[in-house]
């Protein structure tokens, strides 16, 4: 019975516990990749990362006896070396775009460096690995704060949610005339009535906005609306 490499299973269970805590931050803000998706990511490179070093050695037994060499001069990069080109599917699916606005560059951004720091615990290098992760949940928390205290009117504070309301019939003005005294610019405002029941309606927008207070305030009093029945503000920004 062969043994189980204790530091291999160090290195996988050191990728898991890393990409939990920098899918943690995405999880938290409620992006479309979160934590399994930074968990799995983290941890296929790490398993690419320790076959890529150790699967493939550079000659082949057969009977414990030598008998070919398999890769001549072995290049232990060579698997690895795709995960940095791969990962870049995964995250081309979590960019959006609409009209002028694209949207998931920075989760697509963690799924990248997710991709290197468990290559980084295939290779045992845990003080990269932990720096990397430390780093990078800093930057997704610290420089937000920063950017919305210190850079108050940039662009990118500007945040764009998407509404969903179910509510009467009778109430789809009434809400479209709050949501445009409200916000300035309102896209895609759609009022459908339901199938199973002709006096309700299913209202969907979207809209711009880079006042925190002013979605609370939104929200509350699309809440206060007796005949609304479910309300749903979602950011889609990074």
């Amino acid at each position: 019975m062969e043994y189980i490499n204790t530091d291999l299973c160090v290195r996988l269970l050191a990728a898991v516990i890393l990409g939990f805590l920098l899918g943690l931050e995405r999880e938290l803000t409620n992006k479309y990749a979160g934590l399994r998706t930074h968990i799995l990511v983290c941890l296929g490179a790490c398993v690419f990362t320790i076959l890529s070093i150790y699967g493939f050695p550079t000659f082949a037994d057969g009977d414990n006896v030598i008998i070919t060499q398999a890769t001549g001069v072995r290049d232990t990069a060579r698997i690895a070396a795709q995960i940095v080109t791969g990962i870049g599917f995964i995250g081309a699916g979590t960019v959006l775009r609409n009209g002028p606005m694209v949207f998931g560059l920075t989760t697509a951004a963690t799924l990248w460096i997710a991709a290197s720091i468990g290559m980084a615990c295939g290779c045992g290098m845990y003080d990269v690995a932990v720096v990397a992760t430390v780093i990078s949940v800093a930057v997704l928390t610290i420089i937000r704060v920063f950017e919305r205290q210190f850079i108050p009117n940039n662009v990118k504070n500007v945040k764009r949610y998407k509404l969903s309301v179910y509510c009467n019939s009778t109430d789809v003005k009434m809400v479209y005339d709050y949501i445009t005294s409200k916000v300035d610019v309102v896209s895609d405002f759609v009022s459908k009535k339901l199938i199973e029941n002709s006096t309700k309606s299913r209202i969907t927008t979207s809209f711009e906005i880079c006042n925190k207070k002013l979605i609370d305030e939104i929200y509350e009093s699309l809440s206060s609306i007796e005949g609304a029945d479910s309300i749903s503000l979602q950011e889609l920004n990074d």
